[in-house]
Formats: structure tokens, sequence, C-alpha cells
């Protein structure tokens, strides 16, 4: 697993004024909690944060948190806000782990030999992905930064679904415990056939009046 260490500046100027001034020193306003621990405000570089969010596994690892002087804490990403026009990074949420809790994390799947498999090769036919991430739950430790499904096998008019997914040691899935397993038991990746859209060929516009049957010429003439 990728071990990010991010280094943060406590702040006790709150509110949207105290964010807007951090945007403009090119900071990112953050605030972390969880853990039986009061919230706390902080700040981090902003161009550290473009850079950590470069890695998919950034978003699904445990991070190692250190405010001015502080000792480092063990932070896992809840939620982070986007400009919506430019690549600013707005705000971001942090939530404090405990080793011996457990923890609920969105993780994305990757698909492996997709390229290579028969139903890739079929002419008409795509591999079509229902659900690219999962929310599972395990002990931080583990916390894997994505699962994998080998499609290497997989040909036309197959299916798996999130049973059918190889999960690694102490984690579950967490659509499995609201209730009956068949019932959340999603497709994850099918086939689909491809639909030819043909040209039409024949004019679709309306008739002109030389083409209109005479008896309804004769009509339209009787009402003008």
């Amino acid at each position: 697993m990728s071990t990010f260490k991010i280094d943060a500046e406590l702040r006790d100027d709150l509110g949207k004024g105290a964010s807007r001034r951090l945007r403009r020193e090119n900071k990112v306003p953050c605030i972390v909690y969880g853990s039986g621990r009061d919230p706390r405000s902080i700040s981090i570089e902003h161009h550290k944060v473009l850079k950590f969010i470069e890695d998919e596994a950034f978003f699904t690892s445990i991070l190692e948190l250190k405010a001015a002087g502080g000792k480092r804490q063990s932070v896992v990403v809840r939620d982070m806000q986007r400009h919506p026009a430019k690549p600013i990074i707005m705000h971001m949420d942090f939530q404090r782990i405990d080793d011996d809790v457990e923890i609920t994390m969105n993780i994305p799947l990757h698909f492996l030999n997709e390229e290579e498999c028969e139903a890739s090769k079929t002419s008409g036919i795509i591999v079509s992905h229902q659900i690219t991430d999962v929310e599972i739950s395990c002990l931080p430790a583990d916390l894997p930064e994505f699962i994998e499904i080998d499609l290497v096998d997989f040909k036309e008019g197959d299916a798996i679904r999130l049973s059918n997914i190889k999960l690694p040691k102490g984690v579950t899935l967490t659509a499995f415990t609201h209730g009956d397993v068949e019932e959340h038991d999603e497709i994850v990746v099918a086939t689909s056939h491809v639909q030819e859209v043909s040209e039409e060929t024949e004019d679709t516009e309306a008739p002109t009046a030389t083409e209109v049957p005479s008896s309804q010429q004769d009509d339209a003439e009787e009402e003008s």
C-alpha cells in the first residue's frame, strides 16, 4: 500500500472569509475529525494536494497527517470539493481512524485482460462495466487500494456479479449486509450487442402537392 505523508498547519480563523484568504495564499482549508476527538481545522499547501490527487491510491490509502509539531495521525479522505470550472481544490475532509475499528470505503475496480478476452474479440459485442467501484468494510490494515477482476475467460453472454468478486482477506462488501444477498447481487460487468444504425435512404419529408392523392387535393381546394 502506498504511503502518503501530509504536513498541515493548524488554523483558528474559521468561516467563509478565512477560507477565501487561505485560497488566495494557495492553501486548501481542511478539517480532520473522528476517533472520539474534537474536529480540528487545518490547511494544506495547494500544490501538494494537487500532487497527491494525481495518484488514485491517495483516496483509498491510510494517510499520515501531521500538523504543527503534533504527532502523526492516521486518516483517510472522506470528501473533497473542487472548483466547478478551475483546477482548484476548495476544501477537504479527513477522518481519523483507529487500528482496531473497521472503516467503510469506496474502492475502485480494476479490470484485467479485458482487451485479450474472447468477448472483446467477438464482432458486434462490447464489454460493459455496470459498476466501477464497490463499498467495502475492513480493518485499516486490510484496506486495499483497489480490487482486481480478471476477464481473461470472459465471453459473449457472460456476466460477473458482486458475489463473483474475489475479495482480499478481511474485506467484506457492505452491499451484502443490507438484507437478502440475491436482491443486492448486482451485475458488475456483462456483454452487450452493438446496435448498428442504418442510414435512411428514403425521403421522409412531407409529400408535395403533386404527391398528394387527387381526391385529397380536391377536398383541400373546396375548403380554401
